[in-house]
């Protein structure tokens, strides 16, 4: 005697089965680490992916005595054969096929947790987000002043090297006619020497003939 089930007529055990791995595998592989410790005990869930009979026994020849939904949560007793012995939130002890079973929480059950996990880590990536953003602009901002700051030093540099140039040629300018001036200075000073010693050699030409006729004047007196 096989175990009936009640599920709408076009869908397949299978097909709701891959439906399931293919859309939920990701969520199935994230909420299994958070439910690891509850996992390792005797908290079992029917399987999501439909809703079975359960029976009094642990074969099929016993009568079905009620159903449990997908993704609700049961309690492990013990197992026999390819049943196990589970007891509902009701207080109910029953029997389900243990392929029925899982040992994480049904799909109902960790989409508000997954959801609750996802909406933390979007509101932690968002206040990352305005962070670095927040610090890009500083960073533009100090690089805008740090910038206007070089072409403000860039502006002095290149006045200071006009006056600088410009100091430069009033300096040989300077110079320039600072050599003019000594060079007349020591023609002055070469025409002026030049005449006192030209004056001398003439006093001592003349002088000696004055003194000579003197003393000749001065005998024809005495």
């Amino acid at each position: 005697m096989s175990l009936s089930r009640h599920c709408p007529a076009p869908v397949t055990p299978f097909s709701i089965r891959a439906l399931a791995t293919c859309l939920l595998g990701g969520l199935l592989l994230a909420g299994a680490p958070a439910q690891a410790e509850e996992a390792a005990s005797n908290a079992r869930w029917v399987s999501d992916n439909l809703t079975t009979y359960v029976r009094s026994g642990p074969t099929d020849g016993y009568r079905i005595v009620g159903t449990l939904n997908s993704g609700q949560k049961v309690e492990l007793l013990s197992t026999r054969g390819d049943y196990s012995q589970v007891r509902g939130e009701n207080g109910n002890t029953v029997w389900i096929p243990s392929r029925d079973l899982q040992e994480v929480p049904g799909q109902a059950e960790r989409l508000p947790q997954l959801e609750q996990q996802v909406a933390q880590l979007s509101a932690e990536l968002k206040g990352i987000d305005d962070t670095w953003k927040t610090r890009v602009q500083g960073m533009q901002e100090t690089l805008d002043a740090r910038k206007k700051l070089i072409d403000e030093l860039q502006a002095a540099r290149s006045n200071l090297d006009g006056e600088l140039n410009q100091a430069r040629a009033e300096l040989r300018e300077t110079q320039a006619q600072l050599g003019d001036e000594n060079k007349q200075v020591l023609m002055r000073y070469m025409v002026y020497g030049g005449s006192i010693a030209g004056a001398g050699l003439l006093a001592g030409l003349i002088l000696p003939t004055l003194l000579r006729v003197k003393r000749k004047r001065n005998d024809q007196w005495v």
